[in-house]
């Protein structure tokens, strides 16, 4: 199947101010389209679309999802990024995280329905939980505990899913949903939790860089470019079911770390703390759908999207 460029549509991404929504932002609006970001900041940031405010395509509306959502303009698309996504906002911003997959994704779905646009779900490979199976092909339901600090995440897309696919159902909108694996890049909060831009702030500022456990868990690593590539991808072919997006290269946490005090030439040691609850042990997609159905595969490998991200971390030293 030969996926078909997304141009001259308006589109609206909720969550847009964000890493992922600000990266998916540019490309469209490089591919001729009218862009409607509507984001409340509570993890978003004005900095990454401060460069597109004048831009006559781009319009910027600051308002939670989890309200009533109206917009005037015609609208094509709605796809719907906005989240809380970072380990360390799973127990401090619980309930909005579970309102914004909730209340947020009905809202969202509301809005496609009125507007007769199509719907995008950025969903997650949280969804697999802890996987019993390896690597994760869409068909697998996953294995989420419901209850520990991480299910307020999971469970909230997981139930976006299932929303989305009874819109699908039930009101025939047209939907497409990406499970999003570990993705990285340039913008993602310095503060962020997640082992990539901790390990690159750590390192950067010779600090001792944190291995939860023995660091022999896996993850396998998307840069950003790649992502947003399958998310336009996934715009232009005609499937409405869950689709995995990810590098499939896994590397274990250990691995990353060495990779990242080689990159920056840092004095960094490397320290053990305890695992995290409900910690997956490995991760990697399978992403056989993706390469058949979006003649997509990820582009970028690890050692030079760290570099690419290089700089931009850097700015940051010392501001923990």
């Amino acid at each position: 199947m030969n996926p078909q460029l997304i141009t001259n549509q308006t589109i609206l991404i909720t969550g847009g101010a964000g890493f992922i929504g600000s990266h998916l932002a540019d490309r469209l609006i490089k591919d001729f389209n009218k862009v409607i970001v509507v984001d409340n900041l509570v993890t978003g940031s004005m900095k990454n679309i401060e460069h597109l405010l004048s831009h006559p395509d781009f319009k910027f509306i600051e308002h939670n999802v989890s309200e009533y959502i109206k917009i005037d303009d015609d609208i094509d698309w709605v796809m719907h990024l906005a989240s809380p996504a970072s380990p360390v906002d799973f127990e401090k911003l619980a309930i909005p995280i579970l309102k914004v997959g909730s209340l947020g994704t009905h809202n969202a779905l509301g809005l496609a329905k009125e507007k007769h646009a199509k719907f995008f779900l950025a969903s997650t490979s949280e969804v697999y939980g802890d996987p019993e199976i390896h690597p994760q092909p869409e068909s697998y339901y996953g294995n989420v505990n419901p209850v520990g600090p991480r299910g307020v995440y999971d469970e909230s897309k997981r139930f976006a899913e299932a929303i989305t696919m009874a819109y699908h159902r039930k009101h025939h909108i047209d939907t497409r949903i990406v499970r999003i694996f570990n993705t990285y890049g340039p913008r993602m909060r310095v503060d962020d939790g997640r082992v990539v831009c901790s390990f690159l702030y750590q390192a950067i500022n010779n600090l001792d860089i944190t291995l939860c456990g023995d660091g022999s868990q896996t993850r396998s690593f998307q840069y950003v470019d790649d992502l947003v590539d399958g998310f336009v991808r996934l715009m232009g072919v005609d499937y409405n079911f869950p689709v995995n997006i990810g590098n499939p290269n896994e590397f274990t946490i250990r691995e990353l770390a060495e990779k990242i005090i080689t990159l920056t030439k840092s004095s960094s040691k490397l320290v053990s703390i305890p695992m995290p609850e409900d910690d997956p042990k490995r991760r990697r997609p399978d992403i056989t759908l993706a390469q058949r159905l979006l003649e997509w595969q990820p582009k970028v490998q690890l050692d030079e999207g760290l570099y690419k991200s290089l700089e931009y971390f850097s700015s940051f030293t010392n501001v923990r």
